[in-house]
Formats: C-alpha cells, sequence, structure tokens
C-alpha cells in the first residue's frame, strides 16, 4: 500500500495518498448540502437536549426546560378521556344495575367499559374469552352457582366469594367428606359412582345403589334430591356435564373427600362502583345471562286491595 498523493490525470483531483491492489480514493470534499445538513442535525440535538428530557443521569434523565415527560403526556391524555367519560359514567352510576338494559346508550357503554375491565383484572383467572379453566367457571355458559341475572352477577363481583370480613360474600361450605371422616373411602367411592350415574358418565351398579342412599342423607340437602344444584348456598348441579374442577372419578374422589373451597375477589373494595356495575353487565352480555327473576306475587289480601 502506497502513501504518496497524486493527481488524478482523468479528474485532476488529489487522491487520498492510499492504494488498495490498484484502487486508489480521490480526496473528493464532501457536498455542501450533506455539510450544512450535518451541521443543523447537530444543532437540532443540542436544542433537543436542552428543551426535552434526554440525557441520562444516576436516577433520572435531565428534565429539560419544556417541562414534558411521556409519563405527563400519557396522564394528561388519560385525563382529558375521564373527562369525555365522565357524563356517561355518572349516568351509569345513577342507574340501578338491573336497568341498564333499559337504556341501549347506557348498557352499550357498560358493556365496553366492562370489557377492557375484564381483560386488565379477570382474564388471569377466567381467560381472555371468558371460558375459564379448571377451578375457574367458564362465564359463557348459562351454569351459574348463585344465579345468572344482571344483579345477582354485580352482588357476586361486588363482594366476591369467600371474602373474610364481608358478611356479603358469597359463602357455599362443603363438608370434606372423607378428610374428616364422616364417610369412609368406600361410602366416598359409592357417593362418587353415583354422582357419576346421574351425570350420564356411568351405568348404574351396586355401588351407585349404595351411593343413591349415603348422597340422600348427606348431600341432597344441598344439591338437591336428582343432584339439580342449590342456588340459594351454591351448590353446583351434579347432574349434567359441566365441572368446575372435572367429572372423573380421580377428581371427584378427590372433591368428596376433601371439598374445594374457590376464592374470588370482593371487586368492591378493590374497584370503583361504576366499573363493577360495567363488568357485571360485560359478564352478563357473554352469552349466559339469564333475565332478572320475576317479582314475588304479591298476596292475596294486598291484591284485592
Amino acid at each position: 500500500m502506497a502513501n504518496d498523493k497524486r493527481i488524478d490525470e482523468a479528474t485532476g483531483v488529489e487522491t487520498v495518498g492510499h492504494e488498495w491492489d490498484g484502487i486508489e480514493e480521490l480526496n473528493n470534499p464532501l457536498p455542501r448540502w450533506w455539510l450544512w445538513t450535518f451541521y443543523a442535525s447537530i444543532v437540532f440535538a443540542i436544542g433537543y437536549c436542552v428543551v426535552y428530557p434526554a440525557i441520562p443521569g444516576l436516577h433520572s434523565a435531565t428534565a429539560g426546560t419544556s417541562g414534558w415527560s411521556s409519563r405527563g403526556a400519557l396522564a394528561h391524555e388519560m385525563k382529558e378521556a375521564d373527562a369525555e367519560r365522565a357524563g356517561i359514567r355518572a349516568e351509569i352510576a345513577a342507574t340501578p344495575v338491573e336497568q341498564l338494559a333499559s337504556n341501549e346508550k347506557l348498557l352499550r357503554a357498560s358493556i365496553e367499559g366492562g370489557r377492557a375491565a375484564f381483560k386488565v383484572n379477570c382474564v388471569q383467572c377466567h381467560g381472555a374469552g371468558a371460558a375459564g379453566a379448571k377451578g375457574y367457571p367458564n362465564l359463557n355458559d348459562d351454569d351459574w352457582l348463585w344465579g345468572g341475572d344482571i344483579a345477582t352477577i354485580h352482588q357476586t363481583l361486588q363482594h366476591g366469594v369467600r371474602q373474610p370480613g364481608d358478611d356479603a360474600t358469597r359463602m357455599s361450605q362443603m363438608p370434606a367428606f372423607g378428610r374428616d371422616g364422616i364417610l369412609t373411602p368406600a361410602q366416598v367411592q359409592d357417593v362418587v359412582s353415583h354422582v357419576r350415574v346421574i351425570s350420564g358418565q356411568e351405568k348404574p351398579s351396586g355401588s351407585s345403589q349404595r351411593g343413591a342412599a349415603i348422597f340422600a342423607a348427606n348431600c341432597a340437602v344441598c344439591h338437591g334430591g336428582g343432584g339439580e344444584g342449590g342456588r340459594n348456598v351454591g351448590a353446583p348441579r351434579l347432574n349434567d356435564a359441566i365441572w368446575l374442577y372435572g367429572g372423573d372419578r380421580a377428581t371427584l374422589t378427590e372433591t368428596v373427600t376433601n371439598a374445594r373451597y374457590g376464592v374470588m375477589p370482593a371487586w368492591g373494595s378493590r374497584l370503583d362502583p361504576v366499573t363493577v356495575k360495567m363488568l357485571a353487565a360485560y359478564v352478563h352480555s357473554l352469552g349466559g345471562g339469564e333475565a332478572a327473576p320475576a317479582p314475588a306475587a304479591a298476596p292475596a289480601q294486598a291484591a284485592a286491595k
């Protein structure tokens, strides 16, 4: 590699003095437009570092003379969005949850707000599509422990399931029949056989016949004589194909032996009342929601008046 500068005969431009395998480089000056663009970029970068947060420090970046920050911008946008929604949220707050369906605008806003809240707070257990998982109920079907009308769903969301210190929380208490010695292991198996028969999973047998008598003495008070369940105590229906933990023999044996005590947060203590109401509207809209129960018939004397 030579290091001799010379004037290129073809262009009249001095070379840089280096040669690589016979290839030489001309020492052409940079275009002025490029230089001015480069200088302007330097000036802009300096100005940006002065005006906006830019230079990292030990705990934070320089603040910048404008006082702007991405966090501040986000907070401002969220405040503006909250202001835009304030009117509709006030209307939802003033409307009893069971009357939301009578106002299409409020119902639509509640469902969309509940959809957003569900994605933040509920998908971890119930799944993105609310299909649930083992131990977490599917919210798309019409199988409800305490009821599926919007007011009942709202009550469940508000106070949760098995939440200590809340007298209004949903509470069901199934005995641990095997663990506490109420039933022997053989009797547990007989009860499991009976449950699997009434749910259509097994054919009747001697075990299921014995289990029917044990079921009538120990389980029917909550689950009903035919396993139809009892919403007044949150007892699940046992004569269908819907299972929270599973309907196979091993899982049912575990359930009867040790019982299940699932919990759900009391969202009324974690979310604002309007958000809880919107969650109730969204869950009710998923496909398994029920109409509100008809009011009880007035007594004959009152009707006569």
